[in-house]
């Protein structure tokens, strides 16, 4: 427990306000600071989600039917990022990660989502340099705000960390005037591009998964409800 019951805050961890909320910013010093990661050959990063905890959520659903289709699960190492700050794949049905009710994606307030950006690429960056020497190959599978967090992170730290789906692929789905015109991370072809990139890291052969016969996202304007 992160954070006994005794001593959690009675601040609501709802809204904008979780950014700052004093559990999560505990919950993210102690990931920082205490938390001993797993050494292993790979880690990816991945968006939060609304579902909690985040590994029961469709969108996490799909993404673990790719990895794991491509490498066996002694070999990698999920964690989540976003308004939760920086959560390991163990830690997400742990208070105030499993807790909190705010979904980015659904807030068009440019000053909160410059503050996360903000914020985020600095816990990012802390969590890249504490696990320097943790782990051999690094993705990160993200779009919108939780990609530009991801890249201020990369341009501050000398390591090398693959940023999926690619700029062609993203270009090539995109759809202008739509509410998320790259739409949805469960998209078979940035999907695509994550088991290529795994592929290309791994010795091992694929796994028959068709990508088309994945959950769906409930459409376009809401897959950050995922």
């Amino acid at each position: 427990m992160i954070i006994p019951e005794s001593e959690r805050s009675p601040a609501p961890l709802v809204g904008e306000k979780v950014f700052s909320h004093p559990d999560m910013v505990r919950a993210n010093e102690y990931v920082l600071h205490e938390y001993t990661p797993p050494v292993r050959n790979v880690c990816i990063f991945v968006p939060c989600a609304k579902v909690k905890p985040y590994h029961t959520s469709p969108s996490h659903r799909n993404y673990d039917k790719v990895i794991f289709s491509v490498l066996a699960p002694e070999e990698v190492h999920i964690v989540a990022f976003g308004t939760c700050g920086v959560t390991p794949r163990e830690l997400d049905t742990e208070y105030p990660f499993a807790h909190y009710d705010f979904v980015l994606g659904n807030c068009n307030v440019l000053s909160v989502k410059k503050r996360f950006v903000e914020l985020e690429s600095k816990r990012l960056y802390h969590y890249l340099e504490k696990t320097r020497n943790t782990y051999k190959h690094r993705i990160a599978y993200c779009t919108g705000d939780f990609r530009q967090a991801m890249q201020r992170a990369c341009k501050k730290t000398d390591l090398d960390v693959t940023i999926l789906p690619h700029a062609e692929t993203l270009e090539r789905c995109r759809v202008r005037g739509r509410k998320f015109e790259y739409g949805s991370l469960s998209n078979v072809h940035y999907l695509a591009d994550l088991r290529a990139a795994l592929l290309s890291i791994s010795n091992a052969s694929a796994q028959d998964v068709h990508l088309e016969t994945l959950e769906k996202t409930v459409g376009d304007n809401d897959w950050y409800l995922l």
